[in-house]
């Protein structure tokens, strides 16, 4: 007979209180309360380090059903403060199962609850905007929860980009897996070429999702991933034909390290940005960013490309945003989220340099935006003399 599931609660700085049963590992945790309206991709999730300091609730209200498996992490392990879901279910079915969330969730350590009411969280938290929250199972009081909800950090001016960044250079060699989309793989390769006449990426991990060098490296580049902190003339030595700027977690303003070397790397590669990637950009050519009042987090985001009149359905995950307010003239918009207007996409205009606030790597998500590679990798051709 098993045992009676233990009691965990998660409390808001507001004073809301949610009673429900531990999942993972036991513990208490604090956090920025947010929200994801994936149906799926929970373990993509689970290990994207963009979550640093986040409590992720999913609006989808089941979790778990198949399982986990060891080759769709996106990094590796998890990132994020802990974990929120309506249900896990009673089992997992799926023939690359290697294990249940709840014990992966275990492994690494993560606190999470379940058996709540996510709806009524979501409606809280897109009411009142994103809250500071703390998850417990081991303090069950609601004063002491409130209380330590309160006092725990906010995102705003901390750099969580030092907390899950490489601390070394590191070549990259793997590539897409048999369940991505044909058309990349063949485009992407000709025997005719050598490893070392292919074009050399350098990609800036500030907390980067894998699925990013898997595609840069699936379209035949050499692929070199360095700390987020790595300086200009550092990259410089390195001969790249093109920097990738990464997503990560966090508030992109105290980065003045990376707003130093994106600048003085604009105009002799090109350079293109995802997510805080985008931010970075932005800044770095004199732009000012602002924190959304609950985010964009899900894999099912409209996004408008203002060249081609085309909706884009996007996988996100950031808190913060470019302002429109003061953009410099150096930048135009390229692309736009459709749910609030804000702006999904810049490109300089003297430099040719380009960033997206979404993911085109998916992972999880559609594939609408893979076009965006494709872009880059006609800059990286033409940087080093490669014919397509």
């Amino acid at each position: 007979m098993s045992s009676p599931a233990k009691t965990a609660k998660l409390a808001l700085e507001d004073g809301t209180v949610y009673t429900g049963t531990s999942l993972g590992a036991e513990g208490e945790t604090t956090g920025e309360v947010v929200f994801n309206t994936s149906m799926t991709g929970y373990q993509e999730i689970l290990t994207d380090p963009s979550y640093r300091g986040q409590l992720v609730t999913m609006t989808y209200p089941e979790m778990g059903n198949y399982g986990i498996n060891s080759v769709d992490l996106e990094n590796r392990g998890t990132s994020l403060a802990g974990f929120i879901i309506r249900n896990e279910s009673r089992m997992h079915s799926n023939y690359r199962s290697e294990g249940s969330l709840s014990d992966y969730l275990k492994s690494q350590g993560v606190v999470g609850i379940a058996g709540i009411d996510t709806r009524a969280l979501v409606r809280r938290i897109r009411s009142e905007g994103a809250m500071r929250g703390v998850l417990s199972t081991t303090d069950l009081d609601d004063v002491s929860l409130v209380a330590k909800a309160k006092a725990s950090p906010g995102l705003v001016g901390r750099d969580l980009v030092q907390e899950v960044m490489p601390t070394q250079l590191e070549k990259w060699t793997n590539e897409l897996d048999d369940w991505t989309i044909r058309e990349i793989r063949e485009a992407a390769k000709d025997s005719s070429i050598g490893d070392d006449s292919r074009p050399h990426v350098v990609c800036m991990d500030f907390g980067m999702k894998w699925n990013i060098p898997r595609h840069l490296r699936s379209r035949g580049n050499r692929v070199t991933i360095v700390p987020g902190n790595t300086s200009a003339d550092d990259i410089m030595r390195m001969d790249p034909d093109g920097v990738f700027l990464s997503n990560g977690p966090g508030d992109p303003e105290p980065l003045t390290y990376a707003h130093k070397t994106i600048g003085e790397l604009l105009g002799q590669v090109p350079v293109f940005g995802i997510c805080l990637g985008h931010q970075l950009l932005s800044v770095a050519c004199g732009a000012k960013t602002f924190k959304l009042k609950f985010g964009h987090r899900g894999a099912n985001q409209p996004v408008l490309d203002l060249e081609t009149g085309k909706v884009e359905i996007t996988s996100q995950n950031h808190g913060f945003a470019v302002d429109d307010q003061g953009l410099p003239d150096c930048l135009e918009v390229t692309h736009r989220n459709l749910n609030d207007d804000t702006i999904a996409g810049v490109r300089h205009k003297a430099t040719g340099a380009f960033a997206v606030q979404y993911h085109p790597e998916a992972a999880a998500g559609p594939h609408d935006s893979h076009y965006l590679f494709s872009r880059f990798q006609e800059q990286l051709n033409e940087k080093c003399g490669v014919t397509a």
